[in-house]
């Protein structure tokens, strides 16, 4: 098991190297920080010293090993349309991200998996082939349109719930929340739901189709056959069997919420990275897009370390390797 694990977290500093040299590439040769940083009415004198100031004057190799030295210690450049350190200006809107994407996925995977159980058990009851049918809707619309499509439902025309921004935050040390305010949980409820439904409807529908395979195989029907009761068959031993492949895509599916939140962020004004990442490319601010390129593959790396190591702990054979 050791082995494995130190095997995992080799592969995953690799991955972070390859990140590392791709986010330097889009740091150093996509616009000029002098013009974004000195305005272009600076002297060739005062670039000249700022290039010397960033190492822009030093060798490429090298450069890059001071680039990757400053992420290892949190320094990821200034921001050019900001001009304040990229680290800060992630660290602000990090925690709205990370609240929107951990409701979405601890919804869209308890949703998922109740459904996906009641769908595989009563599969053919009318109310499993009406799930069955909505969940199409997850799978087939764009996350924008369903956005809109609640945004008119529920803010225009029921005017139940607001269609954009965060509501009212409070402090909680250095973390900035709205999940304490009610008008904080009325604004995220609908981003929560837009970013949420098509990995619910995804993972319904893998554990539907995982239980219903367990639950054609020969030990299912041979602890039946010993008198085990319906619900420790259900439950202790094929929803066990079915979580594997559905940990795989949830863990997964998490990482891409976070990275791909922002067609959310941007059709409800969530004040996210997301947000922060689609308004840097409009005005090219390389800095924090390099720094979203890290911020995202640290994410996939953390997240695909902790799908490991549930399957140590789902699997069993897995500790033999």
């Amino acid at each position: 098991m050791l082995a494995y694990l130190l095997r995992r977290l080799g592969q995953s500093a690799l991955v972070l190297l390859a990140v590392s040299l791709i986010a330097f590439m889009v740091f150093r040769h996509i616009g000029d920080p002098t013009i974004s940083l000195l305005g272009e009415d600076a002297t060739l004198e005062e670039r000249a010293a700022l290039n010397a100031e960033l190492g822009f004057d030093k060798p490429v190799p090298l450069q890059y090993l001071n680039y990757v030295g400053k992420v290892v210690q949190g320094d990821l450049g200034i921001s050019y349309r900001l001009k304040r350190p990229v680290s800060e200006v992630i660290a602000e809107r990090l925690p709205a991200t990370l609240e929107l994407a951990l409701l979405a996925s601890v919804g869209a995977l308890a949703i998922g998996l109740v459904l996906g159980v009641y769908t595989a058990l009563r599969s053919e009851g009318w109310l499993s082939r009406a799930v069955m049918t909505g969940s199409l809707i997850g799978v087939s619309l764009p996350t924008f349109l369903i956005g809109i499509g609640l945004i008119y439902l529920f803010a225009v025309e029921l005017r139940w719930l607001p269609s954009f921004g965060r509501g009212t935050t409070v402090k909680v040390g250095a973390w900035e929340t709205g999940l304490l305010t009610a008008s904080g949980w009325s604004a995220i409820i609908l981003p929560a739901i837009t970013l949420g439904f098509y990995n619910m409807t995804l993972i319904m529908r893998l554990v539907r189709a995982e239980m219903l395979e367990v639950l054609r195989s020969d030990y299912i029907r041979f602890g039946r056959a010993r008198g085990l009761r319906e619900k420790d068959l259900y439950f202790g031993h094929a929803l066990r069997n079915t979580l594997i492949p559905v940990i795989t895509i949830a863990g997964l599916q998490i990482g891409t919420l976070i990275a791909f939140s922002i067609v959310t962020e941007t059709v409800f004004q969530w004040p996210g990275v997301g947000l922060l990442f689609i308004s840097s490319i409009q005005g090219v601010d390389v800095p924090l897009i390099a720094a979203y390129l890290m911020f995202i593959a640290l994410l996939y790396v953390v997240i695909n370390l902790l799908v490991d190591f549930l399957y140590l702990a789902v699997d069993p054979r897995l500790r033999r390797r």
